[in-house]
């Protein structure tokens, strides 16, 4: 395609941040505002226009998929012999730089990226060689703790030295001697994980300059996709390859940033020039000395696309509505020239049941009037959600295939607390080797060969093996007899108790439950509760006692919804997932206050939590093309709370969505109450160290704020008192 058929193709905007190839350029790209087109577009202009060599542009994208997709566009472009090399994630730049310069830190130029499973081998190694429970600290969680400890300099220093000691470094506790081991592993290994690469880069840029500079040389012309999820340390890899060429690409929207939870600064594309005008300034975070540092020359660009090409206009106007509540954004509102559609809907059911079928009759309705089961994606917020939506596709022969994921059914927890109920009820060995070491009982391997060996001799089960081994020496250092007290106790317990009940007692006898709280893994622990709360709901509604057996049957029957995702079926995700996705209908499921915005993210992180969750919901709402529907129900969540509408669908406004269902005077006075507390704690919330004054304590001085239990520790002269957040009576002394 030559330079004039690209540009037309191309709206006002687009083509001004095409033709703006010198400087420093923010790209404010609304949802489905093209931006893809615009950097394809600006990457072909560069090499046809300018003649700049492929091989002097980087153009990062924020994952694999999206890089494939880019160089088939070029290729598309400029045709198959161009050079995309250079269109990549920040990770494989980073692990180019490495295998040129890392022998200067002592490693070898073929050193091993390891993976996430490479990662739990190792660790796996260390639990064995220390001797450790698998429930005192499991991999996950290591992982996470192993990555904040290489976010400390001192590290980085460590990997510069040559030797596998850590100098001068004495763990201070048994979680640190894991993480030092690991390091000193990994290093015998010459190997890096993800983190490591980015890390390794920035080190190899910090000490050695020349190798920054050759970087710099190279890469005249830098771009990056997605910009508004870039972390401060990828921030700062990037902004010193720019440094010397100053021609800079940055494409991102505000609006869409939905991982600040795992390091992701919005505020780098909310403060583009002010972040960079300071670096060049004062030489903040510089790697290379002030006086060697180039001067800003570069002019500084904002375009903003605002046109969207996906959705109908009622989908935008109702997706505009739900962010303009957000405080910490770039005002913009989207338009299409998109004929007009259908109004989207809100759809309030009175139980789970209700909003399901709702659900199905939209699907069945689509497909009986031509459409394919493959235009339609159903979102969700938490993994848990998709229970009874899966369950209720069962029951109206619906396919569908969980896309990005796994079903309920087939997550790690679930199978393994339906193994320990399937013990207690038929003693298979499926179930036995499932479950026997989870938690770790020290009935490994060596100790699972011995039982079969018993029990191939005795033509018995394998829990039977271990009834009649649990006192014999081979068994004596582990936790067979507790495992054999915690099995034929539920036995026993399972014709008196509920089959909800019965789980429950098998969680905390097993240890179970302790051991996901201990792995820091609290979606894992929302899938149980939501288990245990569907068998709570299938208990009521069941008409008769429901058996254990009973219940079992009815799972069984649950098939196997491993499909290929190029059939026809409706996708199912979380709205994560979703993100960079689009389709002709999409359903909203589940939006529910405390599940959508997400109780947990609220209580660790507030304010900054709920702008961050309505750009979620947003994100899921300009998936739809055609047709948006949001749905959620009332009915009691496993823990006891009433279920109330999420504050989110009142954040739109009543002439953007059409709503259906009745909501109950008593559901609105507890929404009401909600939102009046909420306000109250806002606006009465009072930092640590701050005086204050109790209308029947009086004065005293709060010591601690916990954002989880949303309670003051405060200081009076009659004592220490623990006050809720939301308590009218204290008032700021000044």
């Amino acid at each position: 395609m030559d330079t004039e058929k690209l540009l037309a193709s191309l709206n006002e905007e687009q083509k001004q941040a095409v033709l703006l190839t010198e400087g420093y350029v923010r790209v404010i790209a609304g949802a489905g505002s093209g931006k893809t087109r615009a950097l394809t577009a600006r990457y072909a202009y560069l090499v046809q226009e300018l003649g700049i060599s492929p091989s002097n542009i980087l153009c990062i994208t924020f994952t694999n998929k999206a890089a494939r997709e880019m160089k088939k566009r070029l290729r598309y472009f400029l045709g198959d012999g161009i050079d995309t090399s250079f269109v990549s994630t920040l990770h494989a730049f980073c692990t180019r730089v490495l295998r040129e310069d890392i022998g200067r830190l002592f490693y070898p130029e073929n050193f091993v990226v390891l993976d996430n499973s490479d990662q739990k081998s190792i660790l796996e190694e260390i639990y064995e060689e220390l001797n450790i429970k698998m429930d005192t600290a499991t991999f996950e969680f290591m992982i996470d703790k192993i990555r904040y400890e290489k976010n400390l300099i001192t590290y980085l220093d460590y990997l510069a030295v040559p030797g596998n000691e850590i100098s001068g470094a004495v763990p201070k506790d048994l979680e640190q001697k894991i993480i030092y081991r690991y390091m000193e592993k990994q290093k015998k290994y010459f190997g890096l994980d993800f983190f490591d690469l980015i890390n390794f880069t920035i080190y190899l840029f910090r000490n050695h300059t020349d190798i920054l500079e050759k970087w710099q040389n190279r890469m005249n012309y830098i771009m990056v996709d997605e910009f508004q999820d870039i972390t401060m340390k990828e921030f700062k890899l990037i902004r010193h390859l720019t440094e010397k060429h100053q021609n800079f690409f940055a494409v991102g929207d505000p609006d869409q940033n939905i991982y600040e939870w795992r390091g992701s600064k919005m505020e780098v594309l909310l403060n583009f020039e002010e972040n960079l005008r300071k670096y060049f300034a004062d030489g903040a975070d510089s790697y290379i000395p002030q006086q060697q540092k180039n001067e800003l020359k570069a002019e500084f660009y904002t375009v903003l696309l605002n046109q969207n090409y996906r959705s109908s206009p009622e989908i935008l106007n109702a997706s505009n509505s739900l962010i303009s509540k957000n405080q910490n954004r770039i005002e913009k509102n989207l338009f299409t020239d998109n004929p007009s559609g259908i109004m989207p809907e809100h759809f309030h059911g009175k139980n789970d049941k209700e909003e399901i079928r709702y659900i199905a009759e939209k699907i069945n309705a689509h497909v009986k009037d031509g459409g394919k089961y493959s235009d339609i994606a159903v979102l969700y917020r938490s993994a848990y959600v998709s229970r009874f939506i899966e369950q209720g596709f069962l029951k109206a022969n619906i396919p569908y295939v969980v896309f990005g994921g796994f079903g309920f059914y087939e997550r790690r927890e679930i199978k393994d607390v339906l193994s320990y109920m399937r013990l207690v009820c038929y003693g298979d060995d499926l179930s036995f080797l499932r479950i026997s070491n989870i938690p770790r009982r020290r009935l490994g391997k060596n100790k699972t060969a011995i039982l079969k060996e018993y029990a191939a001799k005795s033509k018995t089960t394998l829990y039977e093996a271990l009834k009649e081994n649990a006192h014999s020496p081979s068994f004596a250092n582990t936790g067979a007899k507790k495992f054999i007290e915690v099995i034929e106790s539920a036995k026993e317990a399972s014709d008196s108790l509920q089959v909800s009940e019965l789980l429950q007692k098998l969680l905390i006898d097993s240890g179970y439950e302790q051991y996901i709280r201990e792995s820091g893994e609290m979606d894992r622990l929302d899938n149980v509760s939501e288990l245990l709360r569907s068998i709570a709901q299938l208990e009521a509604d069941y008409g008769e006692p429901l058996t254990l057996s009973v219940f079992l049957q009815d799972i069984s029957l649950h098939r196997d919804t491993e499909e290929d995702e190029n059939k026809d079926n409706v996708k199912i995700m979380t709205a994560h997932t979703s993100k960079g996705l689009e389709f002709n209908t999409v359903i909203v499921a589940g939006m529910s206050e405390k599940t959508f915005p997400s109780a947990r993210a609220l209580e660790e992180r507030r304010e900054e939590a709920l702008e961050e969750e309505r750009r979620l919901a947003y994100v899921a709402m300009t998936r739809a093309k055609q047709k948006l529907f949001i749905t959620e129900s009332e009915g009691y969540g496993f823990k006891g709370y009433s279920r109330t509408p999420s504050r989110f669908l009142f954040d739109i406004a009543d002439e953007n969505i059409k709503r259906i269902g009745e909501i109950g005077a008593d559901i609105m006075a507890e929404y009401a109450l909600q939102t009046v507390m909420r306000r109250n704690c806002a606006e009465n919330y009072f930092e640590k160290g701050t005086n204050v004054k109790h209308k029947v304590f009086g004065e005293g001085v709060i010591e601690d704020a916990d954002e989880v239990t949303k309670t003051y520790t405060i200081r009076f002269l009659v004592g220490v008192k623990q006050i809720r957040f939301d308590y009218q009576g204290l008032s700021q002394v000044f």
